[in-house]
């Protein structure tokens, strides 16, 4: 139960943090977002480690494992936030948040290969949901552009109306790619920590292999003239996005180290739901607030529920029939 309530606040806090990275990125760039955030969740997890005392037990993590962890914070803190936060810029949090959850095939499916969990039907039908949401959109969407002739555009509309015109193309492509990154992680991190408890050790591991990866990055003259164009809102939004996406790297690395992938990832899903909230009120005039937009983002959010329900939760709470009993107790390999 500890592992599902660390898995729905880290849902919460990924929800800010992209509400708050989109608001950064109208003046600032995605390298400006990732460098800006990352040592915060490094200071966070240090800190944490330190209190804890999982600094003596560093030693149980053998050289595997911290291969892996340092592999899952590439592949979440540099890979993962990096196409993020350019999907967020090309078309908001709402249009790029239904591709995203391709994450959860990927990761359900390393789950199945490596860690030896299974596939159910209620993970089939989640699986559907999930892949059917963003075509839902896209479809809708071209059905509902707006007509590109101007003289057939209302002369009155006003300027902000118009205001929000998103790539789709490029944000698409990066909220996808983003995706492998973060379906890609949890494996990673589970296969790192394992059930040894060592959560914020293993978050410290791949913070600094992912802050490493950057400062090289940002050893190229260009890249550190880029970070010096910072402005100072831009500056704002990206400290309020690292405050949030540090908050739920440690809720996550907690739930991982408490309960499977199958279920912590599912529930990082409800992220959707959580920056359509925050979006809202922070990006309300820089976001696609459609009613299609709001069924595809609800569509994946069911996609995520069923892939959280379990077999058991299913017989234990509701009175099945015998033959829908066996199809739900169904499981694979």
């Amino acid at each position: 139960m500890l592992g599902v309530l660390f898995g729905i606040l880290a849902a919460a806090s990924f929800g800010f943090n992209s509400a708050s990275a989109r608001r950064g990125v109208l003046g600032g760039t995605p390298l400006q977002a990732m460098a800006i955030s990352m040592p915060l969740g490094l200071i966070l997890f240090l800190v944490l480690a330190g209190v804890t005392g999982q600094w003596a037990d560093y030693s149980r993590l053998g050289p595997g494992a911290v291969g892996f962890l340092a592999a899952a914070g590439f592949m979440h803190f540099v890979w993962g936030r990096y196409f993020n936060v350019r999907s967020l810029a090309a078309v908001g949090a709402n249009l790029a948040a239904p591709v995203q959850q391709f994450q959860l095939l990927l990761a359900l499916t390393l789950a199945i290969v490596f860690l030896d969990e299974t596939l159910t039907p209620l993970k089939v039908l989640g699986i559907v949901l999930v892949v059917s949401a963003p075509m839902y959109i896209l479809s809708r969407r071209g059905k509902e552009k707006a007509p590109e002739n101007p003289s057939e555009k209302p002369a009155d509309e006003p300027p902000a109306k118009r205001e929000f015109r998103p790539r789709m193309a490029e944000g698409y492509t990066c909220a996808f790619l983003a995706g492998v990154g973060f379906g890609s992680s949890p494996v990673l991190i589970k296969a790192g920590i394992g059930d040894s408890g060592l959560s914020l050790i293993g978050g410290v591991v791949s913070y600094v292999a992912a802050t490493l990866a950057v400062a090289l990055v940002l050893l190229a003259p260009s890249m550190l003239a880029e970070m010096r164009g910072t402005t100072r809102a831009s500056l704002k939004w990206f400290i309020y996005s690292g405050v949030g996406v540090s908050m739920s790297q440690l809720f996550r690395y907690l739930a991982l180290g408490l309960a499977p992938v199958t279920i912590v990832q599912p529930l990082q899903s409800l992220s959707v739901i959580f920056r359509m909230v925050f979006g809202y009120f922070i990006n309300r005039e820089h976001e696609a607030f459609d009613r299609y937009v709001i069924v595809g983002i609800l569509l994946s959010f069911l996609g995520a529920l069923s892939l959280t329900l379990s077999a058991e939760i299913m017989t234990d709470h509701w009175d099945l029939p015998g033959w829908l009993a066996d199809i739900v107790a169904w499981q694979w390999p």
